[in-house]
């Protein structure tokens, strides 16, 4: 089939392409920022369409035959009315285009409850698409389990980090949990599925409580038995505050996860057994293989890859005018002795459980206060060790472009009052060495961002100043151990 993938570089859609490829379906991607998709190991075998739900999908619609819509406006502000449209436009040129279905996954919810906003809206979305001419098969799931999803992160650090859990009212209800290789198996077998136009309740075999998760978690983990302290006053706001706190999810995500959570979320028919038939894995099985994954340092995709809205997405000004004339930088340099091989490797290997080679406290205080005012703040962390993809998160930095070898440019998405990047370069010396070259660029947004950079300058020398001779010495450092 000739599918078009709408939330290409999403946690789901990111896994779904190279799934439908092998099972021999045509794919075209329409990603707002085609250059997220470079660096993926299928790029070349898809095509990449510019363009957004909210725009002209005319031309991105062309030939198409199945549709997966896998796009949903979690953080921003408005998201219902922007969801709303979205898929209104999308119906209406899969309409024009003679497209033969849509394909959507929604959230799993009771009925003749009064739902939270986001799961209220991503109810419409599938309404939307049923009223449609173009039929619909609405595919409605509760907790995803699989590594680098926020549900499953949310739930792996608050049962790590708490070995005394404060839980409220919420982790007491019933809730169907899927893995996110059956929710992956459905997409793309929905993909042939003909003769239906409605919703399929989806979910794995084990119907389990919150706690119950919490629970079975720390036994495959291997962590002592978790004690509880029930707590029912704690509503999904105070507890949204507390999943920001303590894991990586930030608040702004935690809190529509937790409300989805506030009723029961089981499966009230299994209709999709029958017309997609297959095993489904259990929670226990599906915890295994995520935990595999992160050790191996194999997650495919996270829920950190969507971009934040309201963040910077302009890419790095090359002119000073770009911003009205004001733009400041600080511009450092070091030569070292170690191969510029090895110093990109340092370079390429930055943030994470690495840290950033420079004043650890520093860093920690600005990732907390970030975190307090509701940004992203340090513990996004990265997806993988060792390699970085454009558009991929690395802590509170958005990858913007990677040049192997010679060029790391980040692009901040951490609360500051103006736009600001870090760049990262290694060139070789002439005979032997490299240097190491870094330079932060911030576009201040009126007198608040003047101040702010005036405010933070004296610590550059620390921060800033630490970090290049750091990362020189950590080049260095290997080196000389391989040479012994």
């Amino acid at each position: 089939m000739r599918c078009l993938v709408t939330g290409a570089t999403g946690y789901l859609g990111g896994r779904l392409v190279p799934r439908l490829l092998a099972e021999g379906h045509q794919v075209r991607c329409l990603v707002r920022s085609p250059e997220k998709l470079r660096d993926v190991p299928w790029a070349a075998d898809v095509e990449i369409v510019k363009g957004d739900v909210l725009g002209d999908l005319d031309e991105a619609m062309r030939d198409v035959e199945v549709v997966h819509y896998l796009v949903h406006s979690l953080q921003s502000k408005d998201f219902a009315d922007a969801d709303r449209k979205a898929a209104e436009n999308t119906a209406r040129a899969a309409e024009r285009a003679g497209v033969r279905r849509i394909v959507y996954l929604g959230g799993l919810h009771p009925a003749n409850v009064e739902l939270s906003p986001h799961l209220a809206s991503r109810k419409e979305v599938g309404e939307v698409f049923l009223r449609s001419k173009t039929p619909a098969v609405v595919l409605q799931a509760a907790v995803i389990i699989g590594s680098g999803s926020a549900s499953f992160e949310m739930l792996r650090y608050l049962t790590e980090r708490l070995p005394v859990m404060v839980t409220p009212r919420w982790v007491h209800n019933r809730i169907q949990p899927i893995a996110v290789r059956d929710v992956l198996r459905y997409l793309v077998d929905a993909t042939t599925l003909e003769g239906h136009n409605r919703t399929f309740d989806i979910g794995g075999p084990d119907v389990l409580t919150y706690l119950e998760m919490m629970l079975r978690y720390a036994e495959v983990a291997g962590l002592p038995r978790r004690r509880v302290l029930p707590v029912p006053l704690l509503t999904p706001g105070l507890s949204s505050h507390w999943v920001n706190v303590v894991t990586p999810v930030p608040k702004s995500i935690a809190r529509p996860l937790i409300e989805s959570l506030v009723h029961e979320v089981v499966c009230r028919e299994n209709d999709i057994r029958e017309v997609l038939p297959g095993e489904n894995t259990g929670f226990v099985k599906a915890v295994e293989l995520a935990l595999d994954k992160i050790r191996d340092a194999n997650v495919e995709t996270r829920w950190s890859g969507a971009s934040l809205p309201g963040a910077p997405s302009e890419p790095l000004p090359t002119d000073p005018d770009w911003s009205g004339g004001s733009i400041y930088t600080d511009e450092r340099e070091r030569k070292t002795n170690a191969t510029p091989e090895r110093l990109w490797e340092v370079v390429e290997g930055i943030g994470g459980e690495r840290g950033w080679y420079s004043f650890p406290l520093a860093w920690a205080v600005r990732g907390w206060m970030d975190r307090a005012a509701g940004g992203v703040g340090l513990r996004r962390g990265r997806r993988d060790a060792n390699r970085l993809n454009v558009g991929e998160a690395l802590d509170w930095w958005r990858v913007e472009e990677i040049e192997r070898g010679h060029l790391l440019r980040l692009r901040a998405e951490m609360k500051v009052p103006g736009k600001a990047w870090l760049e990262l370069r290694v060139a070789g010396n002439e005979g032997h060495g490299s240097t190491y070259r870094q330079r932060a660029v911030f576009v201040p947004k009126g007198l608040a961002g003047h101040l702010y950079w005036a405010a933070v300058w004296p610590f550059h020398g620390i921060v800033f100043g630490g970090m290049v001779r750091n990362i020189a010495n950590e080049a260095e450092l290997h080196k000389n151990f391989r040479k012994s």
